[in-house]
Order: structure tokens, then C-alpha cells, then sequence
């Protein structure tokens, strides 16, 4: 199997603090694979050995089989970082930013206007980038980065503080990169966001793993109650054993048109990361 990223026994130590501690990933070409966890976990540092800005202090980290401490700067072309408040300036307009970006990477021109237009941004190319609201400015973050076309994506906190509908547009923008084939690898504590977009993904906390698969598999690892709750017309609630005992009550009630609702009682990805560490995702 040919993988997107490897890395194998990454480790960081900043001063005194361990910041990853022997991180091992495989991540497959073309697929949306989060790296999850709160503030202060080691994401960041992370995707910064995996893109080459760092060097580890320990272990060996690989971009479609290339060593990350080879990366020439013609490499860079496949590779599409997105960070908080990186890669705008300010006074420029939304055109003349991406201009720019056209010529450090040496791209057609004719590009801007189709990487605004992907993004929602197509009729704002003479506005200022310092008069775009907070949502537009993440568009435009991904717009450079589009620009490219590259194989990978590397997005850091993509929709950190955005309200729903401009995160739902940017998981939207997310999902037809990963249909042309586009590798993403995401950085995010917000677990909703993992559960919608990620295929596989990794729990860190303190630098560590902590657990990994996908999110659909992680939450029924730790499904420890495994009971039904239903919701009546009536009001009233029931939580049954989700087992052979309770087939005749769950019948009785559907059959007698009584249930409103009906669940089954899997943990979310932040309460197994409570479980697994006694914190939430502050």
C-alpha cells in the first residue's frame, strides 16, 4: 500500500518538555485523517516535522516516501499548508495576495480567479484582505493554498472560532479535494468536526497517542453501557439493555406507534477522550 505520510518514532522535546513522544502514523493517499486533540496536545508541532519546518529530535517522518529533511523548495509545490493567521497580508487585496503566491511558486495567473471562485470569494478580489470578515479570511487561507492544486493538504484548526454555516461551507470545500484525490491531514479539537470529515484519525494528549481508528470505531470501542434510549409521545423516557432481553419491550413500543425517538447510547470522541485522560478539550 502506497501511503501519503509516514512517520515513525517522532519525538520533540522543547527545553525540558516532551512535546511528541515516539509518534508513530500511516496515513493513506487520499484520505481526510485528523489529528485530534485540545490545545497544547503536540498538533501543531507535528505537522510541522511532517511539512519540514522542523526537525525532530527523534525519528523519521516521510511526504509520498521523501524524507520531510530533504524537502527542496520545489517540493513545496505539492504541498498545501493552511495555518491561523498565516499567509495574508492585510492592505492587499484578495487578487493581489494570491498574485503573489502565483509567483513564488511560479503558477499560471489565471488560477486566482478560479481559486477565489472555489472558495465563495469570486467577487471579491479588489476588496482588501483587512476588510474580510473572520469566515472570508479562512476562505482565503484555503484559496492560497488551492492555488497549488497540491497533493496534500496540511490545515491546522481550519474553522477555529467560526460560527456553523461558514465551518459548514469550509467542510464542503474539504470534501471535494478529498473527491479529486487530495490527501488532508487535520488538525482539530473540535470533535463534530473529526466525526463529519475524518476516514482515520489519532487521539493526542501531552505529545502521546492515545488512541486511533476511525472516529465510528473509537466511539464503539468505549460503548460501555450498550443500552437504547427511547423518547415516547407521551414523554416519558426508557433506557433498555441493548440485548436480546429487551426485543419484546422495543417491539411492544414500536408497534404500538408509542416512540418519538430512538437511540443507542455510543460515547461522542471528546467523553472516550475524558475517559482515556481525565480532561476535556479546553
Amino acid at each position: 500500500m502506497e501511503y501519503a505520510v509516514k512517520a515513525l518514532g517522532i519525538t520533540h522535546i522543547f527545553g525540558e518538555k516532551s512535546v511528541l513522544s515516539h509518534i508513530d502514523l500511516k496515513i493513506q493517499k487520499g484520505e481526510v485523517f485528523g489529528l485530534l486533540g485540545p490545545s497544547g496536545a503536540g498538533k501543531t508541532t507535528l505537522i510541522k516535522i511532517l511539512t519540514g519546518q522542523l526537525k525532530p529530535c527523534e525519528g523519521t517522518a516521510e511526504l509520498f516516501g521523501m524524507d520531510t529533511e530533504k524537502l527542496k523548495s520545489s517540493d513545496y509545490r505539492n504541498i498545501g499548508i493552511m495555518m491561523d493567521n498565516f499567509g495574508l497580508y492585510e492592505r492587499l487585496s484578495c487578487y493581489d495576495n494570491l498574485k503573489i503566491f502565483t509567483t513564488i511558486y511560479g503558477l499560471p495567473k489565471d488560477r486566482i480567479g478560479e481559486a477565489l471562485k472555489s472558495v465563495g470569494l469570486g467577487e471579491t478580489g479588489r476588496t482588501a484582505v483587512m476588510r474580510l470578515s473572520k469566515g472570508m479570511k479562512s476562505r482565503m487561507r484555503l484559496a492560497r493554498v488551492l492555488l497549488q492544486k497540491p497533493a496534500i493538504l496540511f490545515l491546522d484548526e481550519p474553522t477555529s472560532g467560526l460560527d456553523p454555516a461558514t465551518a459548514s461551507d469550509i467542510h464542503r470545500l474539504l470534501k471535494k479535494e478529498q473527491e479529486k484525490g487530495t490527501t488532508i491531514v487535520l488538525t482539530t479539537h473540535n470533535m463534530s468536526e473529526a466525526a463529519r470529515l475524518c476516514g482515520q484519525s489519532v487521539l493526542l494528549n501531552e505529545g502521546h497517542i492515545v488512541e486511533q481508528g476511525s472516529p465510528a470505531e473509537i466511539c464503539r470501542r468505549y460503548n460501555h453501557q450498550k443500552k437504547i434510549r427511547l423518547h415516547l409521545y407521551d414523554g416519558r423516557d426508557l433506557e433498555i439493555a441493548n440485548a436480546s432481553s429487551s426485543a419484546r419491550l422495543l417491539e411492544k413500543c414500536l408497534l404500538e406507534e408509542l416512540v418519538e425517538t430512538i437511540h443507542t447510547t455510543e460515547p461522542s470522541l471528546e467523553t472516550v477522550f475524558m475517559e482515556l485522560t481525565g480532561r476535556g478539550f479546553d
